[in-house]
């Protein structure tokens, strides 16, 4: 599990997940654009949904347990990113959809 530092606070996410977040919000911030990004937390953890406010005033980095890169699912990453550009913001959902032939599969 790696961590997504916001401020002062970090809040631990698959790696996998980690390297598609930064993707999208990477593109976002770069166009100037702020958003929610939300996700339940894990159930064992006794809390509910978490919601951040993304900006770029906001100190930002990702710091991921292993050292290899992930494939990224570029069809995945996609639902992300309109999740993102949507009133309710980046919502965190599952990987349902397949790697397509040219994400490097």
């Amino acid at each position: 599990m790696g961590k997504l530092h916001y401020g002062s606070d970090a809040f631990e996410l698959d790696d996998r997940l980690l390297a598609h977040l930064q993707l999208i919000i990477g593109v976002k911030l770069r166009r100037g654009e702020s958003f929610f990004m939300s996700w339940k937390a894990p159930a064992s953890s006794g809390e509910g949904r978490r919601a951040i406010w993304i900006d770029n005033g906001v100190h930002l980095y990702f710091q991921y347990s292993g050292g290899r890169e992930p494939k990224l699912n570029f069809a995945w990453a996609e639902k992300l990113a309109d999740s993102a550009s949507k009133g309710g913001g980046l919502i965190i959902m599952a990987e349902d959809v397949p790697l397509m032939p040219d994400d490097g599969s």
